[in-house]
Protein backbone atom coordinates (compact mmCIF):
# COMPACT_ATOMS: atom_id res chain seq x y z
CA UNK A 1 0.00 0.00 0.00
CA UNK A 2 1.01 3.60 -0.60
CA UNK A 3 0.06 6.57 1.55
CA UNK A 4 -1.40 9.59 -0.27
CA UNK A 5 -0.29 12.75 1.52
CA UNK A 6 -0.97 16.46 1.01
CA UNK A 7 2.04 18.52 2.08
CA UNK A 8 2.49 22.26 2.54
CA UNK A 9 5.33 23.38 0.26
CA UNK A 10 4.85 27.18 0.19
CA UNK A 11 3.48 29.84 2.55
CA UNK A 12 0.28 31.15 0.91
CA UNK A 13 0.07 34.84 0.05
CA UNK A 14 -3.59 35.80 0.11
CA UNK A 15 -5.92 32.94 -0.77
CA UNK A 16 -4.21 29.50 -0.72
CA UNK A 17 -3.40 28.10 -4.17
CA UNK A 18 -2.93 24.56 -5.45
CA UNK A 19 0.77 25.35 -5.96
CA UNK A 20 1.14 25.85 -2.19
CA UNK A 21 0.66 22.09 -1.75
CA UNK A 22 2.06 18.86 -3.13
CA UNK A 23 0.18 15.59 -3.55
CA UNK A 24 2.53 12.67 -2.91
CA UNK A 25 2.39 8.87 -2.83
CA UNK A 26 4.80 7.68 -0.14
CA UNK A 27 5.72 4.43 1.57
CA UNK A 28 3.65 3.26 4.52
CA UNK A 29 5.29 3.85 7.93
CA UNK A 30 6.58 1.02 10.10
CA UNK A 31 5.03 1.09 13.55
CA UNK A 32 7.06 1.43 16.74
CA UNK A 33 5.99 0.03 20.10
CA UNK A 34 3.07 2.05 21.47
CA UNK A 35 1.89 3.24 18.04
CA UNK A 36 -1.08 2.34 15.86
CA UNK A 37 -2.03 2.91 12.23
CA UNK A 38 -5.31 4.53 11.23
CA UNK A 39 -6.97 4.36 7.83
CA UNK A 40 -8.52 7.82 7.78
CA UNK A 41 -12.09 7.93 6.52
CA UNK A 42 -12.85 11.64 6.95
CA UNK A 43 -10.63 14.72 7.18
CA UNK A 44 -11.77 17.94 8.82
CA UNK A 45 -11.33 21.25 6.99
CA UNK A 46 -11.35 24.24 9.32
CA UNK A 47 -10.68 28.00 9.00
CA UNK A 48 -7.87 27.65 11.55
CA UNK A 49 -5.86 25.84 8.87
CA UNK A 50 -5.13 29.17 7.21
CA UNK A 51 -3.45 30.42 10.36
CA UNK A 52 -1.42 27.22 10.73
CA UNK A 53 0.13 27.90 7.30
CA UNK A 54 1.64 31.19 8.49
CA UNK A 55 5.14 31.24 9.96
CA UNK A 56 4.13 33.44 12.90
CA UNK A 57 3.87 33.03 16.66
CA UNK A 58 0.48 31.64 17.63
CA UNK A 59 -1.22 29.27 20.06
CA UNK A 60 0.20 26.32 18.10
CA UNK A 61 3.38 26.00 15.99
CA UNK A 62 2.93 26.53 12.24
CA UNK A 63 2.95 23.63 9.82
CA UNK A 64 6.54 23.30 8.61
CA UNK A 65 7.20 23.45 4.89
CA UNK A 66 7.41 19.92 3.55
CA UNK A 67 5.21 18.49 6.31
CA UNK A 68 1.80 16.88 5.90
CA UNK A 69 -0.89 19.54 6.30
CA UNK A 70 -2.31 19.48 9.82
CA UNK A 71 -5.96 18.39 10.13
CA UNK A 72 -8.33 16.55 12.38
CA UNK A 73 -9.25 13.05 11.22
CA UNK A 74 -11.40 10.06 12.07
CA UNK A 75 -10.88 6.51 10.86
CA UNK A 76 -10.37 2.83 11.62
CA UNK A 77 -7.37 1.28 13.38
CA UNK A 78 -5.93 -1.30 10.96
CA UNK A 79 -2.67 -2.17 12.74
CA UNK A 80 -1.64 -1.64 16.35
CA UNK A 81 1.24 -1.96 18.78
CA UNK A 82 -0.71 0.02 21.40
CA UNK A 83 -2.67 -1.85 24.10
CA UNK A 84 -5.36 0.87 24.30
CA UNK A 85 -6.20 0.97 20.58
CA UNK A 86 -7.08 -2.37 19.00
CA UNK A 87 -7.50 -3.29 15.34
CA UNK A 88 -11.10 -2.50 14.44
CA UNK A 89 -11.42 0.42 16.85
CA UNK A 90 -12.30 3.84 15.46
CA UNK A 91 -10.18 6.79 16.50
CA UNK A 92 -10.27 10.55 16.07
CA UNK A 93 -7.15 12.69 16.30
CA UNK A 94 -4.74 14.92 14.40
CA UNK A 95 -3.95 12.55 11.56
CA UNK A 96 -3.36 15.24 8.94
CA UNK A 97 -4.39 15.39 5.29
CA UNK A 98 -3.35 11.86 4.35
CA UNK A 99 -4.93 8.46 3.81
CA UNK A 100 -3.09 6.73 6.64
CA UNK A 101 -1.70 8.19 9.86
CA UNK A 102 0.30 6.93 12.81
CA UNK A 103 -0.48 7.88 16.40
CA UNK A 104 0.95 7.08 19.80
CA UNK A 105 -2.48 7.72 21.32
CA UNK A 106 -1.62 10.94 23.16
CA UNK A 107 -3.65 13.15 20.82
CA UNK A 108 -6.23 10.54 19.82
CA UNK A 109 -9.40 9.18 21.36
CA UNK A 110 -11.75 6.34 20.55
CA UNK A 111 -15.13 7.04 18.97
CA UNK A 112 -18.13 4.76 18.58
CA UNK A 113 -19.84 4.84 15.16
CA UNK A 114 -22.86 3.08 16.68
CA UNK A 115 -23.57 6.22 18.70
CA UNK A 116 -23.27 8.68 15.82
CA UNK A 117 -22.02 8.62 12.20
CA UNK A 118 -18.27 9.19 11.92
CA UNK A 119 -18.56 12.70 10.37
CA UNK A 120 -20.31 13.92 13.54
CA UNK A 121 -17.11 13.27 15.51
CA UNK A 122 -15.33 15.93 13.44
CA UNK A 123 -18.28 18.33 13.62
CA UNK A 124 -20.83 18.77 16.34
CA UNK A 125 -19.11 16.15 18.58
CA UNK A 126 -15.61 17.25 17.53
CA UNK A 127 -13.52 20.40 17.61
CA UNK A 128 -16.20 22.74 16.15
CA UNK A 129 -18.80 21.53 18.65
CA UNK A 130 -16.35 21.83 21.54
CA UNK A 131 -15.43 25.34 20.38
CA UNK A 132 -19.08 26.35 20.35
CA UNK A 133 -19.81 24.77 23.73
CA UNK A 134 -16.91 26.21 25.70
CA UNK A 135 -16.74 29.50 23.82
CA UNK A 136 -20.38 30.30 24.47
CA UNK A 137 -20.90 28.81 27.91
CA UNK A 138 -17.53 29.50 29.55
CA UNK A 139 -16.56 32.77 27.85
CA UNK A 140 -19.88 34.21 26.68
CA UNK A 141 -21.70 33.21 29.89
CA UNK A 142 -25.23 33.55 28.46
CA UNK A 143 -28.17 34.06 30.80
CA UNK A 144 -31.80 33.23 30.13
CA UNK A 145 -33.41 36.08 28.20
CA UNK A 146 -30.12 37.39 26.77
CA UNK A 147 -29.86 38.38 23.13
CA UNK A 148 -27.08 36.35 21.51
CA UNK A 149 -25.73 37.37 18.10
CA UNK A 150 -23.44 34.95 16.24
CA UNK A 151 -21.54 35.59 13.02
CA UNK A 152 -20.78 32.72 10.67
CA UNK A 153 -24.11 31.40 11.90
CA UNK A 154 -24.44 28.67 9.25
CA UNK A 155 -20.91 27.38 9.80
CA UNK A 156 -19.75 24.40 11.83
CA UNK A 157 -19.17 26.47 14.99
CA UNK A 158 -21.77 29.22 14.64
CA UNK A 159 -24.66 26.85 13.97
CA UNK A 160 -23.94 24.99 17.22
CA UNK A 161 -23.46 28.22 19.19
CA UNK A 162 -26.92 29.41 18.23
CA UNK A 163 -28.60 26.14 19.13
CA UNK A 164 -26.89 25.92 22.53
CA UNK A 165 -27.95 29.50 23.22
CA UNK A 166 -31.56 28.50 22.47
CA UNK A 167 -31.24 25.56 24.87
CA UNK A 168 -30.17 28.09 27.50
CA UNK A 169 -33.25 30.24 26.92
CA UNK A 170 -31.70 33.06 24.89
CA UNK A 171 -32.99 35.02 21.92
CA UNK A 172 -30.67 34.14 19.04
CA UNK A 173 -29.81 36.00 15.85
CA UNK A 174 -27.44 34.52 13.29
CA UNK A 175 -25.47 36.26 10.56
CA UNK A 176 -24.91 34.30 7.35
CA UNK A 177 -24.35 34.86 3.64
CA UNK A 178 -27.37 34.31 1.39
CA UNK A 179 -31.09 33.69 1.72
CA UNK A 180 -30.75 29.88 1.75
CA UNK A 181 -28.43 29.90 4.76
CA UNK A 182 -30.58 32.41 6.63
CA UNK A 183 -33.67 30.28 6.02
CA UNK A 184 -31.78 27.24 7.33
CA UNK A 185 -30.90 29.08 10.54
CA UNK A 186 -34.50 30.00 11.30
CA UNK A 187 -36.50 27.10 9.86
CA UNK A 188 -34.21 24.18 10.71
CA UNK A 189 -32.01 25.30 13.61
CA UNK A 190 -34.60 27.41 15.41
CA UNK A 191 -32.80 30.76 15.46
CA UNK A 192 -35.18 33.65 16.20
CA UNK A 193 -33.92 35.76 13.30
CA UNK A 194 -31.15 35.92 10.72
CA UNK A 195 -29.16 38.58 8.89
CA UNK A 196 -28.02 38.15 5.30
CA UNK A 197 -24.80 40.16 5.33
CA UNK A 198 -24.41 39.82 1.57
CA UNK A 199 -27.71 41.56 0.83
CA UNK A 200 -28.38 43.80 3.85
CA UNK A 201 -26.72 46.78 5.45
CA UNK A 202 -25.15 45.10 8.46
CA UNK A 203 -25.60 48.09 10.80
CA UNK A 204 -29.30 48.49 10.00
CA UNK A 205 -29.87 44.75 10.11
CA UNK A 206 -28.36 44.36 13.59
CA UNK A 207 -30.49 47.26 14.84
CA UNK A 208 -33.59 45.62 13.31
CA UNK A 209 -32.96 42.11 14.65
CA UNK A 210 -31.50 43.12 18.04
CA UNK A 211 -33.80 46.00 19.07
CA UNK A 212 -32.89 45.61 22.75
CA UNK A 213 -29.15 45.41 22.01
CA UNK A 214 -26.66 42.54 22.23
CA UNK A 215 -25.72 40.76 25.45
CA UNK A 216 -23.43 38.14 23.91
CA UNK A 217 -21.71 38.41 20.54
CA UNK A 218 -19.91 35.29 19.31
CA UNK A 219 -17.52 36.38 16.56
CA UNK A 220 -16.21 34.07 13.85
CA UNK A 221 -15.52 36.66 11.15
CA UNK A 222 -14.00 39.92 12.49
CA UNK A 223 -13.75 43.01 10.29
CA UNK A 224 -16.76 45.20 9.58
CA UNK A 225 -19.25 42.83 11.21
CA UNK A 226 -17.36 42.90 14.52
CA UNK A 227 -17.36 46.72 14.41
CA UNK A 228 -21.10 46.78 13.69
CA UNK A 229 -21.83 44.43 16.60
CA UNK A 230 -19.75 46.51 19.01
CA UNK A 231 -21.97 49.46 18.16
CA UNK A 232 -25.05 47.67 19.56
CA UNK A 233 -23.73 45.96 22.71
CA UNK A 234 -25.48 46.34 26.05
CA UNK A 235 -23.98 47.17 29.43
CA UNK A 236 -21.67 44.37 30.59
CA UNK A 237 -21.91 42.53 27.26
CA UNK A 238 -19.56 39.64 26.52
CA UNK A 239 -17.83 39.38 23.13
CA UNK A 240 -16.28 35.99 22.34
CA UNK A 241 -13.42 36.19 19.81
CA UNK A 242 -13.35 32.75 18.21
CA UNK A 243 -12.08 33.61 14.73
CA UNK A 244 -11.79 36.28 12.05
CA UNK A 245 -12.25 34.49 8.75
CA UNK A 246 -12.80 37.75 6.87
CA UNK A 247 -9.17 38.64 7.62
CA UNK A 248 -7.34 35.34 7.15
CA UNK A 249 -6.39 35.83 3.50
CA UNK A 250 -5.55 39.54 3.70
CA UNK A 251 -2.42 40.64 1.90
CA UNK A 252 -2.45 43.76 4.10
CA UNK A 253 -2.35 43.96 7.92
CA UNK A 254 -5.37 42.61 9.80
CA UNK A 255 -8.06 45.24 10.32
CA UNK A 256 -8.80 45.58 14.02
CA UNK A 257 -11.99 46.98 15.53
CA UNK A 258 -12.24 50.77 15.28
CA UNK A 259 -15.32 50.76 17.52
CA UNK A 260 -13.54 49.26 20.52
CA UNK A 261 -14.31 52.21 22.84
CA UNK A 262 -17.82 50.78 23.06
CA UNK A 263 -16.25 48.23 25.40
CA UNK A 264 -15.26 51.04 27.76
CA UNK A 265 -18.58 52.88 27.58
CA UNK A 266 -20.56 49.68 28.23
CA UNK A 267 -18.08 48.12 30.67
CA UNK A 268 -18.10 45.16 28.32
CA UNK A 269 -15.63 42.30 27.97
CA UNK A 270 -14.02 40.98 24.78
CA UNK A 271 -12.11 37.72 25.22
CA UNK A 272 -10.40 35.29 22.88
CA UNK A 273 -10.79 31.55 23.21
CA UNK A 274 -8.87 28.51 21.95
CA UNK A 275 -10.68 25.21 22.28
CA UNK A 276 -7.56 23.23 23.21
CA UNK A 277 -7.58 24.96 26.61
CA UNK A 278 -10.65 22.91 27.55
CA UNK A 279 -9.43 19.49 26.41
CA UNK A 280 -9.81 17.84 29.83
CA UNK A 281 -13.55 18.55 29.74
CA UNK A 282 -14.33 17.44 26.16
CA UNK A 283 -15.92 14.17 27.27
CA UNK A 284 -18.30 15.94 29.62
CA UNK A 285 -19.31 18.42 26.90
CA UNK A 286 -19.81 15.66 24.32
CA UNK A 287 -22.09 13.75 26.69
CA UNK A 288 -24.25 16.82 27.30
CA UNK A 289 -24.43 17.69 23.61
CA UNK A 290 -25.20 14.09 22.76
CA UNK A 291 -28.16 14.33 25.12
CA UNK A 292 -29.40 17.46 23.36
CA UNK A 293 -29.08 15.67 20.02
CA UNK A 294 -31.19 12.75 21.29
CA UNK A 295 -33.81 15.25 22.50
CA UNK A 296 -33.93 16.89 19.07
CA UNK A 297 -32.55 20.18 20.41
CA UNK A 298 -29.24 20.07 18.54
CA UNK A 299 -28.90 19.44 14.82
CA UNK A 300 -25.91 19.45 12.51
CA UNK A 301 -25.18 19.42 8.81
CA UNK A 302 -22.06 18.07 7.12
CA UNK A 303 -20.87 19.19 3.69
CA UNK A 304 -18.77 16.26 2.43
CA UNK A 305 -16.53 16.33 -0.64
CA UNK A 306 -15.06 13.10 -2.04
CA UNK A 307 -11.35 12.63 -2.66
CA UNK A 308 -8.24 13.63 -0.74
CA UNK A 309 -6.75 14.97 -3.97
CA UNK A 310 -9.46 17.67 -4.03
CA UNK A 311 -8.06 19.25 -0.85
CA UNK A 312 -6.58 22.46 -2.37
CA UNK A 313 -9.81 23.52 -4.10
CA UNK A 314 -12.13 22.18 -1.39
CA UNK A 315 -10.26 24.22 1.22
CA UNK A 316 -11.37 27.39 -0.58
CA UNK A 317 -15.01 26.61 0.24
CA UNK A 318 -14.22 27.74 3.79
CA UNK A 319 -13.52 31.25 2.53
CA UNK A 320 -15.90 31.72 -0.39
CA UNK A 321 -18.97 30.49 1.48
CA UNK A 322 -19.67 27.63 -0.92
CA UNK A 323 -20.80 25.18 1.77
CA UNK A 324 -23.17 24.92 4.71
CA UNK A 325 -22.30 23.38 8.07
CA UNK A 326 -19.17 21.33 8.67
CA UNK A 327 -16.79 20.89 5.70
CA UNK A 328 -15.20 17.44 5.38
CA UNK A 329 -13.17 15.43 2.91
CA UNK A 330 -14.12 11.79 2.46
CA UNK A 331 -10.90 9.91 1.89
Amino acid sequence: MKNTQIKLIARPVGMPKASDFSIEENEMPILKDGEFLVKNEYISLDPAMRGWMRDVRSYIPPVALGDVMRAGTVGEVIESKNDKFKVGDFASGWGGVQKYSVSDGKMSHKVDPSIAPLPKFLGVLGMPGMTAYFGLLHVGEPKEGDTVLVSGGAGAVGSVVGQIAKVKGCRVVGIAGGAEKCKYLVDTLGFDDAIDYKNENIHKAIKRTCPKGIDVYFDNVGGEILDAALGRINMHARIVICGAISQYNNETPVKGPSNYLSLLVNRARMQGMVVMDYAKDYRMAAMEMGGWMMQGKLHSKEFIVDGIETFPETLLRLFNGDKMGKLLLKV
